[in-house]
């Protein structure tokens, strides 16, 4: 395997483990403020269909994102009034999420469209186009250094990069500010918080519409950026896998970076390497398009070690009287 094959596999790790990153810290906000979401995969889906509806329908993409974002929003708002406000069981809602997202998203593209679910393909400036960075071209030639800043960094689509520097945002924020300090400390003792005369609901509440927008984005970028329009289940259990990361990073900003690249580099091993012929045996195409959720759970299974979730994750909190 040559250098510009590893640059090339290595750029298409970073390409697809962006919706995981965006999703995984979706999560890590909502779960560190004690909501379990296995949700995010609905919320993706919801905001891939309508950010490639409206970005169609506009032709600008930029609203087309709005509108997944907004998407997204709405079912977390609902989510959250299943799961604050009524303190129902915070699993069931995310699994009617996923239901509801899944069907209404075909449902609406096939009425709109009537193209069998999906929307027409993206075109111009309906789609997030590649941003070259400054002296991308003119280091292309410069051994190894060059490659890796022309084919590697440069080359991606600004959520990408939104994605990479939210990474450092979130650590600042969890564990700089005092709205993280409040979140993280609603997720293990909200009876404490309250007492303190801070607000569990609404800093519930926040973190929930954090998850919202940062899904919606996750699902923009499947739709404008990673393809050309939504199709069927396109998310293709990215919102779970993310969850898989969550745990694998121990719901940490810098770890659940390294996890999620660690699953692109999977998913674009697999993608790259197909139909290999092992002596006369050829490997399946299935195998290898399988090899990325097969090896989720071995390295979950084998890897992560014990994590322990936030204390009050998945419990609604009962204010004493």
């Amino acid at each position: 395997m040559d250098f510009l094959t590893v640059l090339q596999i290595l750029d298409s790790s970073v390409r697809l483990a962006t919706p995981l990153l965006l999703a995984c810290l979706a999560g890590l906000y909502s779960e560190r403020a004690g909501i379990f979401d296995i949700g995010l995969e609905g919320k993706m889906l919801a905001a891939a269909f309508f950010s490639a509806a409206i970005a169609y329908t506009s032709g600008n993409v930029w609203i087309g994102l709005l509108a997944g974002i907004t998407a997204s929003m709405v079912l977390s708002g609902i989510h959250g009034l299943a799961s604050i406000t009524f303190r129902g069981n915070q699993l069931i809602s995310g699994v009617a999420i996923n239901f509801l997202a899944a069907g209404m998203s075909v449902v609406i593209a096939q009425t709109w469209f009537q193209q069998g679910g999906r929307t027409p393909a993206l075109q111009g400036d309906a789609r997030f186009q590649n941003i070259t960075l400054p002296f991308a071209d003119a280091m292309a030639d410069v051994p190894i250094i060059g490659p890796i800043y022309s084919e590697l960094i440069s080359g991606h689509s600004i959520l990408v990069y939104i994605a990479l520097a939210i990474v450092p945002l979130t650590w600042w924020v969890l564990f700089r500010t005092r709205f993280g300090l409040r979140l993280r400390a609603v997720g293990e003792n909200p009876a404490a918080v309250d007492t303190a005369g801070v607000s569990v609901v609404r800093a519930r509440y926040a973190a929930v519409m954090i998850c919202g927008v940062l899904c919606g984005i996750a699902g923009a970028y499947l739709a404008t950026s990673l393809a050309a329009g939504f199709v069927k289940d396109m998310s293709a259990g990215r919102g779970f896998i993310a969850l898989a990361a969550l745990i694998f990073a121990k719901w940490r900003p810098w770890y659940a970076l390294m996890a999620c690249l660690l699953f692109g580099l999977f998913d674009a091993v697999g993608n790259r390497f197909q139909n290999i012929q092992v002596g006369e045996f050829v490997v399946p195409v299935q195998f290898m398009q399988a090899l990325p959720y097969i090896l989720v759970v071995v390295v979950l299974a084998g890897l992560v070690g014990k994590a322990i979730p936030p204390r009050a994750g998945g419990e609604p909190y009962v204010k004493e009287r």
